[in-house]
């Protein structure tokens, strides 16, 4: 898509049971709280000799309920030991993030976005056409003033690059900044039609205090998962 006095674009617009104890048997309890229940004898025997001998003996306890009791002991340890490969998991995942991010330095990234910073009177959104569309582009600058507008033919496309080489309807030359686009469309059937804008920049820097981590593009931060590609820079 091109524009009128303004720079060229390809076609527009992308839980154990309770007993009584005394101090002794709470403090040999508490001791093995995070120790292992079903691999350790010791811990068991502790337990088992524990509830036996604060048991009512005009009362004793049922042996099917006794049983239920081992089992949910181990049943604790196995939900112990769950809770610590979760926690290694997490960290794992976290550590995995923050090194993905930091590989983004110094590289191009596209985002979604509708505001972007002109340079060097050149500024690039990508747009997500559904279908064959009439699309109505409005730019406003950093204060909301429309700066420039147009109507452009655009094919069905999901990264459509629309260039603005800072011009107004009217010829003059607006000033490097930020502006941002505004993009609205009929298709054929003179339907209306969503079209959704992406901006790129470059990941300047990565802020790893953040989980996940949060990446600052054109200064603006976006987390890995809004990254929509890496675009990649013609070497010298």
């Amino acid at each position: 898509m091109t524009t009128t006095n303004a720079a060229t674009a390809p076609s527009v617009v992308s839980g154990t049971t309770q007993t009584s104890s005394s101090s002794s048997s709470s403090n040999s309890l508490g001791s093995t709280t995070g120790a292992t229940l079903a691999g350790n004898f010791q811990t068991f025997l502790t337990l088992l000799t524990t509830q036996l001998q604060n048991q009512n003996p005009l009362d004793p306890l049922d042996t099917n309920q006794f049983t239920q009791q081992l089992v949910q002991f181990a049943g604790v340890e196995q939900q112990l030991k769950t809770n610590d490969s979760l926690s290694q998991l997490v960290t794992l995942q976290q550590t995995t993030q923050a090194t993905q991010a930091l590989g983004f330095v110094g590289k191009t990234a596209l985002v979604d976005g509708t505001t972007a910073t002109m340079t060097n009177s050149s500024v690039t959104w990508h747009l997500n056409v559904p279908s064959d569309s009439t699309v109505d582009i409005t730019v406003a600058n950093a204060s909301g003033q429309t700066v420039f507008t147009g109507k452009y033919t655009a094919g069905a496309g999901t990264d459509v690059p629309f260039t603005w080489n800072g011009q107004g309807n009217d010829g003059t030359q607006w000033p490097d900044g930020k502006y941002t686009i505004s993009a609205t469309g009929k298709d054929v059937a003179n339907n209306n039609v969503g079209i959704a804008a992406q901006v790129q920049g470059t990941v300047s820097s990565v802020d790893l205090t953040q989980s996940p981590p949060l990446l600052t593009i054109d200064g603006a931060s976006y987390t890995l998962s809004q990254v929509k590609s890496i675009i990649a820079t013609a070497s010298n």
